[in-house]
């Protein structure tokens, strides 16, 4: 996993899997960052090809963290089986979906 701060916006970039084991690492990740307000935190899902429900809950986790701080949690780079179980579970209603990370700062959401 990588992890990259720059000014106000945390990236975070899971790979692979995002399962109770990937689950876990991203929470570990996000626990690891102390929100600010104002801060932007972008989950890049490019290199994520697979999540189960036990990975939707460091995302919901995150979301909740990040808005009681003040902070906006994005999701960009949605890969299609990843996108399948955000939609079942209606949580893509939920997230602020971009198609690319460029895309958050034009306002392109999906």
């Amino acid at each position: 996993m990588i992890l990259t701060q720059e000014l106000q916006v945390i990236l975070f970039k899971p790979q692979g899997s995002i399962d109770l084991e990937g689950g876990k690492a991203l929470s570990e990740q996000m626990a690891g960052v102390v929100p600010q307000a104002h801060q932007l935190w972008v989950i890049d899902l490019a290199e994520v090809n697979f999540m189960d429900s036990s990975g939707l809950v460091p995302l919901v986790k995150g979301l909740k963290a990040a808005r009681q701080s003040g902070c906006r949690l994005v999701l960009c780079n949605v890969q299609a089986p990843v996108r399948l179980i955000l939609e079942l579970t209606q949580l893509d209603s939920v997230f602020e979906i971009f198609p690319t990370y460029e895309d958050i700062f034009t306002g392109e959401d999906i």
